[in-house]
């Protein structure tokens, strides 16, 4: 059954996991000892690391991505190992990013994804009889699946047996145990915040016999006969149940001690819960980010306080194959979840709620309890943000904007980012990618409202948007507000010239004197990016990041600029991809210039690296359609003369269920097929090859 504040506690929840991964991941062994924590950073209160933006982190990426199964193939029945191995396969570029790539026979999901590459199915590719208990038994069974609790509320043994079903993908044995404890763990907590009720119901999911269960009945005695100190307990677990006693990199057992530990131990507050997880050492993000989405759960938006919700700002990176998906925003997040949640549960989803979910575009309405939808400020002296109640133009919630005794001619811009780059970065954890959220020809809008307290001229505004290599702001004209009234603005993206857009909002300026001053409030509702997209990608205007080019996520083969274009050189079948994720209808444009080998083709609605279509330049005097759905199947293809050393202007459109190819303006290909409907475009080849590719332009329509 669907609890009350179902997606308030989703939102607390999965704010939760990712303020336990930011706090515990600067601390991360194997540098960071229990010891040196403590003597270090002493009684943990708050974030002991400053990023100007947290990367990526492989406990954030499991959860998001290979939830996706939901939608790729378990849409109307259970989910299955196989099902969430298809994720695995399809959402991780290999070797990069995703989770630890660590070595076969080491990183256990190394070792699973290689399985499955290799045609070992799920569960035998995570089974203690394929690859050992040493490997099966380690910590990422219970770090990838606090998703499937939060989906599957008030129901602990669906939530387990769900995430079971996921883990044992990579796991086995006490790795599967620890995924059905937390999954049961956080499905109760949305019923009761009693933490006793809670573990018990996690412990009930599990084999009493077990070592899981075992370490944790030796915490909760321990914790019966020392109630007041966390350390000793986990001094208990050091000589009991430590790193020594188990095999591998990040075994389960003791790991799961400490979550047991910062559970019982921080009794029921968000705050000290994982704080004493993040203290104790050990895989410190892992541990901190599952009991992090418990006590989100269970305490709710009241219980996680401003100090940790400030610098996660509703918004979080991954590092997938599909640079659109890898820029989340907690709050829309939340709302996807809820749907899902509704639809497992068998009932109705509220109209509200799925009318505020808008798969494809941006639509921030500030409906959830403190969201700010990571919106940022560049001048804090002048201006900040938090969330309000107190004005909204629909529903209950809005985004405060304060500014402070601004004079005439001093501005901050208040603005969400649309796309990072490197140097938004502080390091490269888990190297993400990035595709954006915005882009000319789209259309923006908003509602703002003025409350003005003092200065002698009402505040001024220009809408505007930012690009992301020259850093130019294009602004699109002062506007003056009116006090006291809501004011409508929209306005469209323009074309960027091949460069791309890194933030869209507005630029607040004041037209007070000095004398008087500029004081009071705006408030921001009903913010929205949506529209056909219609732009270009010039090659001289991007950088490689984090080992891609800009906008690509890159899976194998060497990709770089030469003199304005992209260049691919490759020994094997490799791919890149961009665009909105759910792009439908559009025209992809790129100029051609093969350089070696058999195979050089554009990719349309492509869902990840097993799903899409991929057509153009295939073997020495021909071209070719291919459909890949975990295999490349050759759908059509035709006689093309082509050669090496000349550029081709490559069309290629997806329209219904219709794609063709124009090749220098003539059709040389239309064939119809109906299994993908919307996806990235990308470039790709199945073979060892060398091509140039020049000016990319999307058209959607």
């Amino acid at each position: 059954m669907i609890p009350a504040h179902y997606l308030e506690k989703i939102y607390a929840g999965y704010l939760g996991m990712n303020i336990g991964i930011r706090l515990g991941a600067p601390v991360e062994p194997t540098i960071w000892t229990y010891e040196r924590i403590k003597n270090t950073y002493g009684d943990i209160t708050g974030y002991v690391k400053e990023y100007k933006n947290f990367a990526a982190d492989d406990d954030a990426n499991g959860p998001f991505y290979f939830l996706r199964a939901l939608y790729d193939d378990a849409i109307d029945r259970d989910i299955e190992p196989n099902d969430v191995a298809r994720a695995w396969l399809n959402y991780a570029r290999e070797g990069v990013g995703m989770f630890w790539w660590g070595g076969y026979g080491i990183s256990t999901e190394h070792t699973a994804f290689t399985n499955l590459k290799r045609g070992i199915p799920a569960p035998q590719s995570g089974s203690i009889e394929q690859n050992g208990a040493a490997i099966a038994e380690q910590i990422g069974g219970q770090i990838f699946i606090d998703t499937w609790g939060l989906v599957n509320p008030c129901n602990p043994k669906k939530a387990a047996d769900f995430g079971e079903a996921a883990a044992r993908v990579s796991h086995d044995g006490e790795g599967v145990h620890g995924a059905r404890f937390f999954c049961a763990a956080i499905s109760k907590a949305f019923e009761t915040d009693d933490i006793n009720e809670i573990i018990e119901a996690g412990l009930a999911q599990i084999p009493p016999a077990s070592l899981y269960t075992a370490v944790a009945r030796a915490v909760l005695a321990f914790h019966a006969d020392n109630p007041g100190d966390f350390r000793a307990c986990r001094d208990m677990l050091e000589r009991e149940w430590g790193y020594d006693r188990y095999p591998g990199v990040c075994h389960m057992i003791p790991n799961a001690g400490v979550c047991i530990l910062a559970l019982i131990y921080g009794q029921g507050d968000f705050s000290r819960t994982v704080e004493i997880a993040t203290m104790c050492g050990w895989d410190t993000d892992c541990n901190a980010g599952n009991v992090g989405t418990v006590l989100g759960v269970a305490c709710g938006m009241k219980g996680i306080p401003d100090k940790y919700r400030k610098d996660i700002n509703d918004g979080i990176v991954m590092s997938g194959i599909s640079g659109y998906l890898n820029i989340l925003d907690i709050p829309t997040y939340a709302k996807e979840l809820a749907i899902l949640g509704y639809r497992l549960a068998g009932e109705p989803c509220p109209q509200e709620l799925q009318d505020s979910f808008v798969e494809r575009e941006i639509y921030f309405d500030f409906e959830l309890p403190g969201s700010t939808h990571n919106f940022r400020v560049s001048d804090p002296f002048f201006v900040q943000t938090q969330h309000s109640v107190e004005k909204a133009y629909k529903g209950t919630g809005s985004l405060e904007v304060l500014f402070d005794r601004m004079t005439r001619g001093e501005q901050s811009k208040i603005y969400y980012k649309p796309f990072y780059t490197r140097d938004d970065f502080s390091d490269e954890r888990y190297s993400p990618t990035f595709a954006p959220k915005a882009y000319s020809g789209q259309t923006v809008s908003m509602k703002i409202y003025l409350d003005q307290w003092n200065g002698n001229e009402t505040m001024g505004f220009a809408p505007y948007v930012r690009l992301a290599s020259s850093k130019q702001d294009l602004l699109q004209g002062y506007i003056k507000l009116v006090n006291n009234e809501w004011l409508d603005v929209e306005f469209q993206i323009p074309d960027t010239e091949g460069d791309l857009v890194d933030e869209v909002g507005i630029v607040l300026e004041s037209y007070s004197l000095k004398k008087f001053k500029s004081l009071g409030r705006i408030f921001i509702d009903e913010f929205r990016i949506h529209g056909k997209a219609d732009y270009t990608i010039d090659f001289s205007k991007q950088q490689v990041n984090f080992g891609c080019v800009t906008p690509f996520a890159q899976n194998h083969g060497a990709w770089s600029i030469d003199n304005g274009a992209l260049y691919l050189m490759t020994a094997e079948a490799c791919e890149a991809y961009t665009g909105n994720y759910f792009a439908t209808d559009y025209t992809v444009a790129v100029t051609l210039n093969p350089q070696h080998g058999d195979t050089h083709l554009v990719a349309v609605r492509a869902q990840g690296a097993q799903r899409g279509y991929h057509v153009g330049f295939d073997g020495a005097n021909g071209v070719s359609l291919y459909v890949n759905d975990f295999g490349f199947r050759k759908l059509t293809s035709c006689e093309y003369a082509w050669q090496h050393h000349q550029d081709y202007d490559f069309n290629v459109t997806a329209q219904g269920n219709v794609i063709t190819l124009h090749i220098n303006g003539e059709e040389v290909l239309r064939h119809e097929d109906e299994k993908y409907g919307y996806g990235m475009f990308g470039l790709s080849t199945l073979g060892a090859s060398r091509t140039y590719f020049k000016q990319i332009k999307l058209t959607e329509f």
